[in-house]
């Protein structure tokens, strides 16, 4: 399912942006932890998050989908990840939230980094898992980190159209291949049906072909933050499964020391977990954020 709520924010002429609540509402005594989901994703991806007490208790987990993903829209057919960051940080504003934690899924991760980025003085601290900071450079293919481009590219060329295409509807191959590279350990066949049906109501008809499309075209084309990383200041806990197929376990060793300003850098590598690696193995994610929470707060 896709996000139920949105609000409007004004980056871009406008966007309605999709969010989920613990709790249902935003507790001010508490700390946030602002949630970004990963690729063709919703805020479902974060229901083992949601579900648990000793976090909802603890802090207001918002869970907020990226432009091209679940309930947001824009009047803008183009967008990058940095429009993604932008927008966050908007929709923080929009609930009067002047600072937050930020733990990101695949492509989450890279922007929660780029809001630390954009509003240093507003991100508490950072947990990327399943990520990658660089673009997808030959370097970081050489170290065993996949090629999108190879495989995914068709994809993009197929949803191209000159004109309107109001019969579109996400085909099955592409719900496949989301399911089973992010949650490589445990693809159930109900989990692939719930992601499967959520996919084809998230993307179809003219506006649906043209947001996975654009969705694809900021993965594909992305810039890379290396040389960014050492303007970091806060905290950063990077978690990595040791099945992650997109990006594997060397890339995050190196990595994580180039976010050389900031107050604690800490790498996590969680045996046998898998690209989307709070739905894989949600003890472990959990456990870290409560600590990084608990500690930074």
């Amino acid at each position: 399912m896709a996000a139920a709520q949105t609000i409007q924010v004004p980056h871009l002429g406008g966007i309605k942006a999709g969010y989920l609540f613990s709790n249902d509402r935003y507790d001010p005594s508490k700390p946030t932890c602002v949630l970004i989901n990963s690729m063709c994703m919703t805020v479902a991806l974060y229901q083992d998050q949601f579900n648990d007490k000793k976090l909802t208790e603890a802090m207001n987990l918002l869970a907020v989908e990226p432009l091209g993903h679940g309930s947001t829209s824009c009047p803008s057919e183009h967008f990058t990840y940095w429009d993604s960051a932008i927008m966050t940080l908007q929709v923080m504003d929009h609930f009067g939230i002047q600072k937050a934690f930020v733990l990101g899924t695949s492509q989450g991760g890279w922007i929660a980094v780029r809001m630390a980025l954009l509003a240093p003085d507003r991100i508490l601290g950072l947990m990327p898992m399943g990520a990658s900071m660089d673009y997808e450079s030959a370097d970081s293919r050489s170290k065993g980190c996949w090629d999108p481009a190879a495989t995914l590219t068709v994809f993009y060329d197929k949803w191209t159209s000159p004109s309107a295409t109001p019969d579109f509807v996400i085909d099955d191959v592409w719900c496949g291949l989301v399911g089973s590279v992010g949650l490589r350990t445990e693809p159930t066949s109900e989990k692939m049906a719930f992601w499967t049906k959520t996919l084809k109501e998230v993307y179809k008809g003219d506006e649906g072909r043209k947001k996975v499309r654009m969705a694809l075209n900021c993965l594909l084309t992305r810039d890379g933050l290396l040389l960014r990383l050492r303007d970091i200041k806060c905290p950063v806990y990077w978690l990595q499964g040791t099945d992650d197929a997109p990006y594997g376990t060397v890339v995050p060793v190196e990595q994580i020391k180039l976010f050389t300003s900031s107050k604690e850098t800490k790498l996590i590598i969680v045996e046998g977990g898998a690209h989307y690696l709070n739905a894989t193995n949600p003890t472990e994610v959990n456990d870290a954020l409560l600590k990084m929470v608990t500690k930074y707060q």
